[in-house]
């Protein structure tokens, strides 16, 4: 085997990673410590990968690898290999990459490696199957339009990257899925989940050696190929300004929106502060400024999340209909304020404290590690070690977030979602230029 390895290494986390000789990439995070082993199995692809007649196909096939292999036929033999360990499986899809994970206790991780590998590379995808469970993708999309929280959230995407594959929704639509079968299954399969696509990131009492032997014997059929191109991102294309579903609800949930940069940026770090002074917590400015001072909102916060050429930043807040307006202009004056006045030095330590904080009580488990790792060599291609990403936020100054406040904040390109009682689009846009 082709077997260069690169150890990484903080106060508290080593990994190791190597390469299968067909291109397949592994990385071990041991954790002697604990009772658990964590196996997550990235695959590059996602909803931006698709054409738009297959819009949501990504997702579809996350829920037909668990309908079984020839080898354990059906899903409950795949769960119960799992579970039957006291262990828990699950998989998400999102715009750029899908991940199968399972957590079991240590002493199982050979049967849980393979149960991974076995449902990622030799699902049956039986027509039969598709069927059945194309209901049931169907049912898991009307229940996220159902839900205003989540579909104010879905429309904002859609608001601010506009009719194109970075705006599409993951799940695509009812009718999409309606036309789905398992040739196109099988195509999208064959061109995307190839050896140089795939990362199998296993975090916990296990060690490197352990996973590689498993990894050799399991994913060395693999396929390897020349992956499709994937449409990139256009910053002339957006979305309506407003976007707004009015139904009988009793709260409005408003989202605003604004383009950013994507992962790879060195202002990432600038941003996770910026955030956590405009919007994450109870400490945040717009906690104390929307909910404890005017008592408008029960639930506000900022957010961001990135693609690998663009991104957006939001402020989201749960509303009474009557207090719509006033949310959107008080809120949309905390991010001014922002990138107006500098931001004063004990407030920017304690910006550093909670997100420092925050970020490193995020990696206490074996699961949290396996995800980082897998997603950053899939991402990025390499592992920045902890106390580097500490450094850089650190590093960040209050000019550095009044600058990028002021960057961010460009009005001409400033989107709003809103799902609620009675909304009035007219009434919106005023606010957002109020």
């Amino acid at each position: 085997m082709n077997r260069q390895l690169r150890r990484g290494q903080t106060v508290t986390v080593t990994w190791e990673t190597a390469t299968l000789p067909n291109g397949v990439r592994v990385v071990t995070t041991p954790m002697p410590a604990t009772q658990a082993a964590s196996i997550n199995i990235f695959v590059g692809v996602g909803s931006r990968s698709e054409p738009e007649r297959l819009n949501g196909i990504t997702h579809f096939l996350e829920h037909m690898v668990f309908k079984g292999t020839e080898r354990r036929p059906d899903a409950h033999l795949i769960a119960q290999a799992i579970e039957g360990a006291g262990g828990v499986l699950n998989a998400y899809t999102n715009k750029e990459f899908t991940c199968y994970w399972n957590i079991v206790p240590f002493d199982h991780f050979s049967t849980a490696i393979d149960v991974a590998a076995d449902m990622l590379l030799h699902s049956k995808l039986e027509q039969e199957e598709i069927d059945r469970e194309r209901t049931v993708v169907q049912q898991e999309l009307k229940r996220n339009h159902d839900n205003p929280q989540t579909w104010a959230s879905r429309l904002i995407g859609q608001a601010v990257y506009g009719p194109q594959p970075s705006g599409w929704d993951v799940g695509g639509s009812v009718e999409t899925v309606e036309e789905m079968h398992r040739p196109d299954f099988i195509s999208h399969m064959d061109e995307w989940y190839l050896a140089g696509n795939i990362v199998v990131s296993v975090a916990g009492n296990v060690s490197h050696e352990q996973v590689v032997e498993q990894a050799e014997k399991l994913f060395s059929g693999t396929k390897s190929g020349t992956l499709p191109g994937v449409t990139p991102y256009d910053g002339t294309i957006s979305g309506p300004r407003v976007l707004c579903d009015s139904r009988s609800v009793d709260q409005c949930n408003v989202s605003l929106g604004l383009p950013i940069f994507g992962r790879h940026d060195d202002r990432r770090a600038a941003l996770r502060i910026m955030n956590d002074i405009l919007g994450a917590g109870m400490s945040s400015r717009l906690f104390r400024e929307v909910r404890e001072r005017r008592g408008l909102a029960y639930s506000v916060h900022s957010s961001y999340g990135f693609l690998d050429d663009a991104g957006v930043f939001t402020i989201s807040a749960g509303v009474n209909r009557d207090k719509l307006s006033e949310t959107i202009t008080v809120a949309l004056g905390e991010l001014e304020r922002m990138a107006t006045e500098r931001i004063e030095d004990d407030e920017l330590r304690r910006g550093k404290d909670h997100t420092i904080g925050r970020f490193r009580l995020s990696l206490e488990t074996a699961f949290s590690l396996g995800q980082r790792h897998g997603e950053l060599l899939l991402t990025k291609g390499e592992i920045e070690p902890v106390d580097d990403f500490v450094a850089r936020l650190e590093a960040v100054t209050a000019d550095d977030i009044q600058t990028l406040a002021g960057q961010i904040l460009d009005r001409s390109r400033l989107r709003c979602s809103v799902v609620g009682p009675d909304l009035d689009e007219d009434e919106v846009e005023k606010a957002l230029v109020a």
